[in-house]
């Protein structure tokens, strides 16, 4: 029952991060600012995550992890409140900070209820279904969020996962376990220990390359089907969920190759990555190719996620055991700091050789992930 309620976090908090995704035209037009403006909302989200998440992890070591779970369940039930009420696109954007500084510490302190609650064995299946749910949460919040926002209005969207944050932050709250092995109080200097691991290092930049050369595309999806594929409102819904569940599958394929291949599956990811990312280019904007080069790149979204996620608790349990909470928290980390650069180069793509060049962009970012994957396969080989 436990296990299954961290997949619904994980689906909650995707819907929450995600929501904005799908209705960037939406929010543009009601506040009046333009769709690079509107990125801002993805990269302060991101950012925030990124910094806000391993800090918690290091100062918050010594308190429970039931009672760190009440506090970021307060904050981030406040946070998407004021998402749906905000004025303005001044207060929005402080919302998106506020979801985001509690959104990483949230999933960080689920997962690491795993080992204790399924055994060691069944840790990366278990993750790679949590993170299985933000596909589903892409789905959702992208295409039927975009598909409510044009019937509705986008602040329809914002209530719904408001109403879902609570729902589930209060099962939560309920339900989880009220102690465990995690609870062993731990200081900022046994954690730290952990950012001083090579391999911990690269990998977190491997990951973000990986994220950042998807999401130079993926952060202006909505419009990139409606201006530059010509798609209408109902056929880009459509295509957005069928991407979000094409990156379902991602997850659940980054699990297997996790347990079969490990790290080393990095290498040929990448050379995929950015062989698609450049026949997207190339294929712009011809239709059905684009397309099916789009959905390509969906299924290749989150291979790399579990992979990297089990070299950090690896290396967390061999060299600092009282590290897996700030080794749960790298992944997102990581995954976020990428989405924010991402976002930012595509930003500046839009804005000067325009959205049909974001495969070309990305591609050559995957190269620069090809290279520090082969840097962190050598680290890891030498046991950090």
């Amino acid at each position: 029952m436990c296990v299954a309620l961290l997949v619904v976090l994980g689906f909650t908090l995707g819907c929450s991060e995600f929501i904005i995704i799908g209705i960037t035209p939406q929010i543009a037009a009601d506040y009046g600012v333009g769709l690079s403006q509107v990125g801002m909302l993805i990269s302060v989200f991101a950012v925030t995550y990124a910094f806000v998440t391993p800090t918690l992890a290091l100062t918050t070591g010594r308190f429970k992890r039931f009672h760190l779970l009440i506090a970021y369940c307060i904050v981030f039930c406040l946070g998407n409140l004021l998402s749906l009420i905000a004025p303005n696109f001044e207060v929005l954007l402080i919302s998106r900070i506020l979801i985001g500084s509690v959104s990483g510490a949230l999933l960080a302190v689920g997962v690491t209820f795993i080992p204790e609650l399924l055994g060691p064995s069944k840790v990366s299946m278990a993750i790679s279904v949590i993170y299985a749910a933000f596909s589903v949460a892409m789905v959702i919040a992208t295409s039927a969020g975009k598909m409510i926002a044009d019937t509705w209005n986008w602040h329809v969207d914002m209530a719904i996962v408001l109403v879902l944050c609570v729902v589930v932050c209060a099962v939560m709250i309920a339900l989880m376990p009220r102690e465990g092995a995690t609870d062993v109080p731990a200081t900022f200097r046994e954690q730290a220990v952990l950012l001083k691991q090579p391999c911990v290092l690269v990998g977190m930049a491997v990951f973000m390359f990986a994220v950042g050369a998807i999401y130079v595309f993926y952060g202006y999806v909505t419009p990139y089907f409606v201006d530059v594929l010509g798609m209408g409102n109902v056929e880009a819904s459509m295509a957005l969920m069928a991407y979000g569940a094409v990156t379902f599958f991602s997850n659940l394929l980054s699990g297997w190759v996790d347990s079969k291949f490990g790290v080393k599956a990095l290498i040929p990811l990448f050379i995929v990555d950015a062989a698609v990312l450049l026949g997207l280019y190339f294929a712009t904007p011809k239709m059905p190719e684009s397309l099916i080069l789009i959905f390509a790149i969906g299924l290749l979204m989150y291979v790399q996620s579990v992979p990297c996620i089990s070299m950090f608790m690896h290396t967390a349990n061999s060299k600092c055991p009282k590290a897996l909470t700030l080794a749960s928290s790298l992944e997102p980390v990581s995954f976020n700091v990428g989405i924010a650069f991402g976002t930012a180069v595509g930003g500046l793509v839009v804005e000067g050789p325009g959205m049909h060049c974001a495969g070309l962009v990305g591609s050559g970012l995957s190269l620069v992930g090809l290279v520090l994957a082969c840097v962190m396969l050598w680290l890891v080989k030498r046991s950090c």
